[in-house]
This record gives C-alpha cells, structure tokens and sequence, in this order.
C-alpha cells in the first residue's frame, strides 16, 4: 500500500519518472514523429530537438529542484528540534516521501517527549522515594543510637519490651512476685570525705559500670542509684533460670567483680571498700510512679523494703537473702547459715540466709 503512494506524480520517485521521460524519450519521440509525417528539413529538427531538449531539461531540474528544496527544508527543521529551538511537531508540504518520513519523525518525537516526561515524573519519585528513605533511616539511626543510651539504664531486654508495648502504653502497672536486689557501698562516707569530688564520681562510675553489666547478663534490670547504693530487679525480663537464682548469681558476680577492682584500686594506690548485698523474693506492686513530667519505673512493696533492710545488715562482701529467695534457689548454692531478725515495723522475726561464695 505505501509503494503505490510512492507511484504518483506527488511523490519524489514519480517526479524522477517524469524528469526521465521529458529528457530521454519525449524530445526524441517528438522529434521523430515530425520528422516522419511531418516532412520536416533536418535543420528544423535539430532547432526543435534543442528547443524540447532545453525545455525538457528546465523542466526536469525545476521538478528535481523543487525536491531539493523540500529536502533541505527538513533537514532544516530536524536540526531545530535537535538543538532544541523547536518543540512542536514539523509541519511541511513536500513530497509523499518527505510527507512520510516527517510524520514519521514526528511520531517518534512524540513518543521521546512522553517517555521523557515519564521519566521525570519517575525521577521526581525516586527524588521523593530517595528523601522518604533518607528520613527513615535517619529515624532508624536516631532511634539506634537511643536504643543504645537506653540500654545503657535499664538493659537490653526492658528496652524491647518498651519498644514492644501496645496501645501506646509504657508499661502496665501491675502486682507479681519479683527478687529485689540491693548493693551498698561500706564505709563510703569516710572514703568520699577523704576524697576529691571529681575522684568519688570517677570511683562510682567505674564500680556502677561494672555493676550494671553484671545485672544485665542475669537479665536483672537496673531500677536507681541512690548515692553509693543501687536497686535491681529480677523477674520482669524472662530467662531460664528461676528469677532468685539469677539475682544470687549476679550478688556472687558482683563480689567477685569488687575483689578484683579492689586488688586493681590498691595496686594503683587508691581507696578500697567492700560492698553488702541483700536480696528478697516476694510480691510487689510494679509500674509507673511519679507525675507526667517524670516517671519512674520500680517497685514498692512489704518484699522491697525487706531486701533493703537485709543490705543493711549485711557486712561487706557478705550476700543475705530472704527465706523465699533461699527456697525458690534451694540447691544451687551453698548457704553458710541462716539466721532470725528483727527488723523494724516487722512483728514476725524475719528468716535470712548468708550464701557462701
């Protein structure tokens, strides 16, 4: 169907034929004609064979030049739209060929114009995409990095169990039988008051760093320092040992631990002290306390302040628990002997074990 559009006298191949005719076979033809029938000298002819020869050729380079021009004249409006000083589509009258390859060019013109639009519709999302993910993992390391001070306070485990809680709350408040932990410092007014202020912070720091790591590997969870003295509990973190085994372990660990930066502080020639730890298993009321612009996160209870009252009496490197804590660990470890206290705003002496380490 396209080769005959290319037959007619519109086209450039139709115009070739044409240019053909008048300068091979219509001069000649012509001329013989008149030659034979029209009994013409041959004087005649060769001024009629001229004449036609050169009206002939005339008329063949006007077709040829016409073509030329509208040859010229689209390669002239493809560079404007290549340079990019033209953005519509090339409108000329030309030959059927120059007609096709125009509409031809246009068509694909218009298929780049909407596949680079596409693209930068493309490329404005991806920008979009690019800036959502750059966001999000600038939330995502912000997050990290608070994940990481958190855990430095409370451990690893309550961290996700913060991050895990529903419906927007903390934690619940509720009642459960927990082990409480506490270790004080022996003697630490006497070595605070010898000391500078900047040494008694290096000291605690570095005995509380130690400290906490223990609590932490026991799945304990650091509830507050007070002064030289610092709070744990156990059994809000699951684990496979029973929660009074963990909280023995981590008293038997922190002993240890004080011994060995004790030898390390008198080598250096630095105060050296001991610390008393008393543990107690028992039911508490476990939650949030405090107002809306600052809340803590303990423990209060009959069970608390018994674990604190056995740190009390607790020499240093010595380790006192209660009689649940000696029950639910009964076996594990080995107890140098038990004994009965009075305690204040207790009525019922109070059992107690001293574990040997």
């Amino acid at each position: 169907m396209m080769k005959s559009n290319y037959q007619n006298s519109l086209s450039f191949c139709g115009k070739t034929r044409i240019v053909l005719a008048l300068l091979g076979i219509i001069p000649f033809l012509l001329v013989i004609y008149l030659f034979v029938y029209g009994k013409i000298d041959i004087t005649d002819m060769i001024s009629l064979f001229s004449a036609l020869a050169l009206f002939s050729i005339l008329t063949g380079f006007s077709l040829l030049r016409s073509s030329a021009d509208q040859l010229v004249n689209l390669a002239k409006e493809t560079s404007l739209v290549e340079a990019g000083e033209k953005s519509e589509p090339i409108k000329i009258k030309a030959d059927q060929e120059l007609n096709d390859i125009a509409s031809h060019f246009n068509s694909v013109f218009t298929k780049l114009n909407e596949a680079n639009r596409d693209i930068k519709d493309q490329s404005i999302q991806l920008m979009i995409y690019a800036k959502d993910i750059s966001l999000a993992h600038k939330r995502t390391k912000q997050e990290e990095a608070l994940r990481n001070r958190l855990s430095r306070y409370v451990g690893e485990d309550l961290v996700k169990k913060v991050i895990n809680s529903k419906n927007g709350v903390f934690l619940e408040n509720e009642r459960k039988e927990i082990t409480i932990l506490f270790a004080d410092i022996r003697s630490f007014t006497t070595i605070a008051e010898r000391l500078k202020a900047e040494e008694v912070v290096s000291m605690l720091n570095q005995f509380f760093d130690i400290m906490v790591n223990i609590i932490f590997k026991n799945h304990g969870i650091l509830d507050k320092f007070v002064g030289d003295q610092l709070m744990a509990i156990f059994g809000l973190i699951p684990s496979k040992n029973n929660d009074s085994s963990n909280a023995i372990y981590a008293a038997i660990e922190m002993q240890n631990a004080t011994e060995e930066l004790m030898k390390k502080r008198s080598k250096e020639n630095r105060d050296t002290f001991e610390i008393g730890i008393g543990i107690n298993t028992g039911s508490a009321i476990v939650g949030n306390l405090g107002s809306e612009n600052r809340m803590d996160y303990t423990a209060i209870g009959n069970s608390v302040n018994v674990a604190a009252r056995l740190q009390q009496i607790a020499k240093g490197g010595k380790i006192i628990i209660g009689e649940q804590t000696y029950r639910q660990s009964q076996g594990n470890f080995h107890i140098e002997k038990k004994v009965k206290l009075r305690l204040k705003n207790k009525i019922e002496p109070v059992i107690c074990y001293e574990v040997s380490r």
